[in-house]
Parts: C-alpha cells; sequence; structure tokens
C-alpha cells in the first residue's frame, strides 16, 4: 500500500502483477479506492473498470474503453483509472500507451505476470509505468 502512496500522481502508469487470488483486486479497488477518499478524492474521480465483472465486458473493446473513460472525466482535475485484469481489454498494451498521455489521469492496472512480463510490455513501457508489485 506504501508504494502506491508514494508513487500517486507521479506520471507513470502503475502495473500491479502476481498470482491470481492474491489480493491484487482488493489491493486497489478496495484498500486504495478508501485511502483516496480519505485524501478527498470525489467518488466521480475514481474510475474502477473491473473485467473480472461479466456485465463489464464491453470494456474489452479498447475503442469503447478509451471512450468510455473520455467520457466520464468532464473536468480538468485529476482523475483516479482503475482497471482490473487489464490484460482482457484487447491491444491493452495500446491502451495504456494512450492513457498515459493524458494529463490528469492516474492510471492503476492489475494483471497476470504472464503478460505483463513479456518482453513486449516490458519494452513499450520502459520509462513510462512503474511495475509495483511482483507475486504480491
Amino acid at each position: 500500500m506504501q508504494q502506491l502512496i508514494d508513487s500517486k500522481d507521479n506520471g507513470l502508469i502503475k502495473i500491479i502483477t502476481g498470482l491470481r487470488r492474491v489480493g491484487k483486486s482488493y489491493l486497489l479497488k478496495t484498500l486504495f479506492k478508501d485511502y483516496l477518499y480519505q485524501q478527498g478524492i470525489s467518488k466521480d474521480h475514481i474510475i474502477i473498470i473491473d473485467l473480472e465483472n461479466r456485465k463489464q465486458k464491453a470494456f474489452t473493446n479498447p475503442d469503447f474503453l478509451l471512450d468510455w473513460i473520455d467520457g466520464n472525466t468532464t473536468d480538468v482535475g485529476q482523475y483516479y483509472i482503475i482497471i482490473d485484469e487489464v490484460q482482457k481489454v484487447k491491444d491493452f498494451v495500446e491502451v495504456l500507451g494512450t492513457l498515459s498521455t493524458k494529463e490528469n489521469y492516474d492510471v492503476y492496472v492489475t494483471g497476470s505476470n504472464s503478460h505483463f512480463l513479456s518482453s513486449d510490455v516490458a519494452t513499450e513501457f520502459r520509462g513510462r509505468g512503474l511495475h509495483q508489485m511482483r507475486n504480491i
């Protein structure tokens, strides 16, 4: 948790990887979200997309996901974007690249080790992503 707090608003995408069922989602969607609330961040500036939820399957379409996020960020204030299991998004590397260009987006994602440890992802996010935790 302290690593997340220390890296908040640093301009990098925070990537949390690890085995399934070890608490990555709980860390972001519960503990970190509660921390943001305690810091006075309003609920409408915290966007959580849970790709484990069948009802959010439409977000696996990269254009739908990006358009939806853009449509729900209605002012120039800082937004905290949390995407759980981002590897389920088609072309997720490009999606994260696009999100990283938005100055008022602070992006946090969870994903499986196998997807994030591939050489393509490591190369793509060199200097733009902060791999927060391995095997949490």
